[in-house]
């Protein structure tokens, strides 16, 4: 999501998403303690594959994209409920809760999908806007960058005892995320997209005239 102050009576952008194990994102445990305590193969050592599964955690987090902060929240589970708690973590703090409008970019998973979801939020806050991305097309929404990172440098190896720990290292790369990154930049411009869209159109183009040309000469 964006919304930087001088931008608060503009139209600020939102991005948010969700990610935990029981979506189809990439998925981890982050609590699987081995029931033993070597964990690695080594001279002379043993390699248990017993493990002990610890619970898992969702994390939650919302992508200011021109500011490259991030908002984020670790829950038990998914859903309505938490995805609000979000929304509401950000939108009761500023510039978000004094600009014009705040739009939000989703995907269609089941806590922000359809009208229902759009309804509700705009009641909560009027001045959000949700927008969906189109369906199996998440990977469109920047968070996802940002989920992807954390999927390398933060939860793998997925070598945590508890949930404690992996809160607290969630936790601590956002603040450090939040100190450090700056937005990405795209490379795949609008003018790439035109020149690719005319390139299909004259492939597409071309093999219906070589199709109609086959049924012809049959």
């Amino acid at each position: 999501m964006t919304c930087t102050p001088e931008h608060t009576k503009a139209s600020p952008w939102a991005r948010t998403s969700t990610w935990s194990p029981a979506t189809r994102r990439p998925r981890f445990r982050p609590a699987a303690a081995a029931t033993q305590p070597w964990l690695r193969a080594g001279p002379g050592r043993c390699v248990n594959h017993e493990y002990g599964r610890g619970g898992a955690v969702a994390y939650l987090a919302a992508y200011d994209v021109h500011q490259a902060k991030v908002f984020g929240r670790c829950e038990a589970t998914t859903g309505i409920v938490p995805f609000m708690a979000l929304v509401e973590q950000v939108m009761t703090q500023e510039p978000y809760a004094s600009a014009r409008r705040v739009f939000w970019i989703v995907d269609n998973g089941s806590s922000h999908r359809g009208k229902k979801a759009i309804d509700r939020l705009s009641k909560t806050f009027p001045n959000a806007v949700m927008i969906h991305t189109p369906v199996h097309a998440s990977w469109t929404n920047q968070i996802e960058i940002f989920f992807s990172i954390v999927q390398r440098k933060v939860v793998s190896p997925s070598d945590f005892t508890d949930l404690t720990q992996v809160h607290d290292r969630l936790r601590a790369f956002e603040d450090r995320y939040n100190a450090a990154a700056q937005p990405f930049q795209w490379r795949f411009t609008t003018s790439d997209l035109d020149d690719l869209l005319a390139r299909l159109d004259r492939h597409t183009t071309a093999d219906l005239h070589q199709k109609t040309s086959i049924a012809l000469a049959a």
